[in-house]
């Protein structure tokens, strides 16, 4: 009897699992969708780094944003200034985080992936803020937001928040039409 039941339990076993194998989803290939990464890493700039990026000899327009995640005006942009460049990859669009480099791995990247922000990012480190603020415009009292809309004709600044997307395209249109 116990002769009957060991080939008996193992044919058993051998179904059980070529059953439950089988219940597995069929893999499928997925379509590659051409998806923006999230930065991996965020290069930290003193202003004399950041500063060839402010200036352009080409027609292309550039928007350059320094912000902070402790800013809410700043954080409540952001979608606006993503959204703006998702549709118009001619213009060139770089976020300058004034935050700290301490923070650019537990706060910076978590905070940029959970609004996900995809455009350059670059770090300003440079402890001598009296002086580049007044180099990029010395109108600038140093609050942010702040904004600079330029190309090799024609530079704007604006030291507020963008209210919507539509706000920030009539400034890029000033540029555009010029």
């Amino acid at each position: 009897m116990i002769k009957n039941i060991i080939p008996i339990f193992i044919l058993t076993l051998l179904l059980s699992i070529n059953v439950s194998c089988n219940k597995q989803k069929p893999t499928t290939t997925t379509e590659k969708v051409a998806v923006k990464q999230f930065q991996t890493e965020i290069p930290i700039y003193d202003f004399n780094q950041l500063e060839p990026l402010l200036y352009t000899e080409r027609d292309k327009i550039y928007i350059v944003n320094f912000w902070a995640m402790w800013c809410a005006p700043c954080v409540k942009e952001l979608p606006y200034l993503q959204e703006f460049a998702a549709k118009n990859p001619a213009i060139e669009l770089v976020l300058v985080s004034l935050d700290f480099t301490k923070d650019i791995e537990t706060k910076l990247k978590p905070f940029l992936e959970k609004n996900k922000i995809t455009s350059k990012v670059i770090l300003l480190d440079d402890p001598d803020a009296n002086t580049w603020i007044d180099k990029i415009d010395p109108n600038w009292s140093g609050a942010i937001p702040f904004t600079i809309i330029f190309n090799n004709k024609k530079r704007l600044f604006f030291e507020r928040a963008f209210e919507d997307l539509k706000d920030l395209e009539n400034e890029i249109n000033k540029i555009r039409n010029h």
